[in-house]
Order: C-alpha cells, then sequence, then structure tokens
C-alpha cells in the first residue's frame, strides 16, 4: 500500500504551475521560435475559466478549436521536454505560449485541413492518454510534431480526463464515452479526397479509445478505412487479452501497427495492479512467449524502450522524450515506414538483437546488444530467416560439390 501511495505521488503533476496558459499572449512569437498549428476536436465540456477552454468534463457534443503554440528556440529549450510557464503572460524566448485560439465549425475545419496539408497530404492524429488536462493534451502535442519534424497536418483529439490520479475508472468511461467521436472523425478524415493518408498515435489509455474507435469501424463497414493506414500505441494502457480480440475484430484489412513498450514503466505497474493484474500491452517483453509468437503472427512492429532512459520518473512519456526516438517517429513511422532499414542508423543491429539472433550474427551484435532500442520486426526476422536458409542451402550445396570432387 505505501508504494501505492508512493506511485500516485509520483503520478501528480502540474505542481506550480499557472492556470491559463491558453490565454493568446500579446507579444509576437518571440525571434528564431517555432509556430506549430494544431486542429483540436474534443468531447470535454467547455468551461468559462480564462485560458482554461475546456474542462474534465464530458461534453454533450464535439467541439473543434484551431490553437496555435510557440515553442522557444531550439538554443532555449531540451528536445523532448515541454517548457512550461513560470508564470503569465509566458516568455516566448524561454517558455511555450499560446499565439491565438480560434474556435471552428465543421466547415472550417475542412477549410483548414486543406491549408495546412503538406505534400505528403498525410493526417497525423494524437490521442492523448490518463491524467492530461487539456492544455496538457495540446502542449505535448505541439512539442511533438515540432520536435519530430513530422510531416503530417497536426489533429489532436482530446478526451474528458479530470487530470487526476484519483479519476482513473472516471477517465477510462470517458474513453468508452468518446468512442463515436473519435470513429467520426477517423471516418471524415478518411473520406475527405484532400487526404491521401492517416496516422493515428495514441498514448497509454488513448490506446484503448483508439483501437476500440477503429474496431466500431470495422464493425459497421467491414473494415478500417483504406486511409488509415498506421497505427501506433506508445506505453499503451491495454489489457493484452482484450487487444488480441480487438485485433481479430479489425479483419485482415487492418493497419499497420508499431507499439512502444517498456518493461520498466511504473505507471502500467499500478494500472496492472488496478486491472486485475493482467499484464499491459505497453509493458510485455516482445522476444519472450506467447508475445513473440503473437506480434510475428499479427505483423505488429514492436520498439522495445525498456534500456533508453526516461525523463520522467514513471518511464511512462519515453516515446516523447527521447530525441531518438521523436526522430524516428518524424522520419520513419508517420509515413508508414520501417524503423529497420540501415538508413536509420540503429536498424539492423537493433533488429537483430531484439528477433533473438544476438548469438548468430558476430561483431553486429556485440555493439547492439548494449543499444537503448530494440526493434522486434517481424518481416525482418523472416528476411533474416530466410537469408538462413538460403545461405545453409549454399553451404550444403557446395559441400555435396566437394565430396563429389
Amino acid at each position: 500500500m505505501i508504494a501505492v501511495t508512493m506511485l500516485l505521488g509520483a503520478l501528480s503533476s502540474c505542481a506550480g504551475r499557472p492556470e491559463g496558459v491558453l490565454i493568446p499572449t500579446a507579444s509576437a512569437s518571440a525571434p528564431g521560435a517555432s509556430t506549430v498549428d494544431v486542429l483540436v476536436a474534443t468531447t470535454r465540456k467547455s468551461t468559462e475559466t480564462p485560458g482554461v477552454l475546456f474542462s474534465g468534463e464530458r461534453g454533450k457534443e464535439p467541439t473543434v478549436t484551431e490553437i496555435k503554440v510557440s515553442i522557444p528556440p531550439d538554443s532555449a529549450r531540451e528536445v523532448g521536454q515541454v517548457q512550461w510557464p513560470k508564470k503569465l503572460p509566458a516568455n516566448p524566448a524561454k517558455e511555450f505560449a499560446t499565439l491565438s485560439v480560434t474556435p471552428r465549425t465543421p466547415e472550417s475545419s475542412r477549410s483548414w485541413l486543406r491549408e495546412n496539408l503538406p505534400k505528403s497530404r498525410r493526417v497525423m492524429v494524437f490521442v492523448h492518454g490518463f491524467n492530461n488536462r487539456y492544455e496538457d493534451a495540446v502542449y505535448r502535442f505541439a512539442q511533438l510534431v515540432h520536435d519530430s519534424k513530422a510531416d503530417a497536418a497536426p489533429v489532436l483529439f482530446t478526451w474528458p480526463s479530470r487530470g487526476s490520479v484519483f479519476a482513473y475508472n472516471y477517465d477510462k468511461e470517458s474513453t468508452n464515452y468518446s468512442r463515436d467521436a473519435l470513429e467520426t472523425m477517423l471516418h471524415r478524415l478518411a473520406k475527405d479526397p484532400a487526404v491521401g493518408e492517416v496516422t493515428i498515435m495514441a498514448h497509454s489509455m488513448g490506446s484503448w479509445l483508439t483501437v476500440e474507435a477503429l474496431r466500431q469501424m470495422a464493425i459497421r463497414d467491414g473494415r478500417v478505412a483504406p486511409k488509415i493506414s498506421n497505427v501506433i500505441l506508445a506505453s499503451p494502457d491495454l489489457d493484452v487479452d482484450v487487444f488480441g480480440r480487438q485485433m481479430a475484430e479489425l479483419g485482415k484489412n487492418r493497419p499497420h501497427f508499431t507499439l512502444f513498450v517498456s518493461q520498466d514503466d511504473r505507471a502500467l505497474s499500478l494500472s496492472r495492479r488496478i486491472s486485475g493484474n493482467i499484464d499491459r500491452l505497453g509493458q510485455v517483453n516482445p522476444t519472450v512467449e506467447p508475445y513473440r509468437s503473437e506480434f510475428e503472427k499479427a505483423g505488429i512492429v514492436v520498439l522495445d524502450l525498456t534500456k533508453l532512459q526516461g525523463g520522467d520518473r514513471l518511464n511512462h512519456g519515453k516515446f516523447a522524450e527521447s530525441p531518438e526516438v521523436v526522430k524516428l517517429i518524424g522520419n520513419r513511422l508517420i509515413a508508414g515506414q520501417t524503423v529497420t532499414d540501415s538508413d536509420v542508423g540503429i536498424g539492423e543491429r537493433l533488429g537483430a538483437v531484439a528477433l533473438g539472433t544476438a548469438q548468430t550474427v558476430g561483431g553486429a551484435a556485440s555493439v547492439a546488444v548494449s543499444a537503448p532500442i530494440a526493434i522486434f520486426d517481424p518481416t525482418t526476422r523472416r528476411n533474416y530467416n530466410e537469408q538462413v536458409g538460403r545461405l545453409g542451402q549454399a553451404i550444403g550445396n557446395t559441400a555435396e560439390t566437394a565430396v563429389g570432387q
């Protein structure tokens, strides 16, 4: 019980942070600062509190808002971190600041999308996790978009979280409350002729909401919309048994899934205890059974961040706080590309270890064993096994020829 209490204390956040950070600052963005323009859809209830916009309670109808966030120059910040204002108004030279807040209608949202789509015509949808206030989700997503240099129009879906570690069950029911709204939003994005591809990234409890919305879509339509090609689940707070059923119900024509897991995720340890002591998807070891075989069969790529040093005491936000990881997200994953190609730099060596082949790949393995990120890629494993098989056949043929001579 003491351990649980200490963990709950570590989960608490926002201490000393000023309220109302979403009040637009009167000063212009500082020299060298960057602007991230985010379209934010929410099922939260609006509030009259200045600069808060939406509370943790549930709204009757989804609402859409455009928010422009100023991010301080790279020289004044650490990649992977949100520099929260110490007081208001924020100092754009050193802190994140809100530049503008614009309510949007469905029609003007479509206009925003056309104005902000890059040449790739890709949209990135982010779904936050447990214990997040509205502004937490907005600033974290802006940070992720900026640091990853994502080539996509950024769309945030934020659901009613009370931003309290003691509201776990309320938050979980709020994800269920928001399934239809997320499904509807994804439908609209997929049907928009201007959109070429949609990548969804979800964190923690948001993974449950995301997979449930996709499951509903598959049941209603017979499959997930083809434009929704990639789904990235970071530290997914998902019961592994339930995830298996969800994947089966998505059908054969489902999106490509990538998972970020970490066995030292303390937030998921608490969730596991609360949820009947069933493994959480974001905490499994992808190299052991039955997960290894199941991931391979499903074609799911898993990035194991256990050895990566976390920026928070809970090791629950490594996906957004690690410069190496955010680069992978922006350069490869959002574009739906493999993360085990040699041009990634860490790819093939990491793949060898995660696939359990360290004892057979010689010098490369010795480099990869101590690498902070391990990649389980079923395609790489199959290709490796095929190469080994061809090599064995070639050796056999050579031996037979030598004996014949």
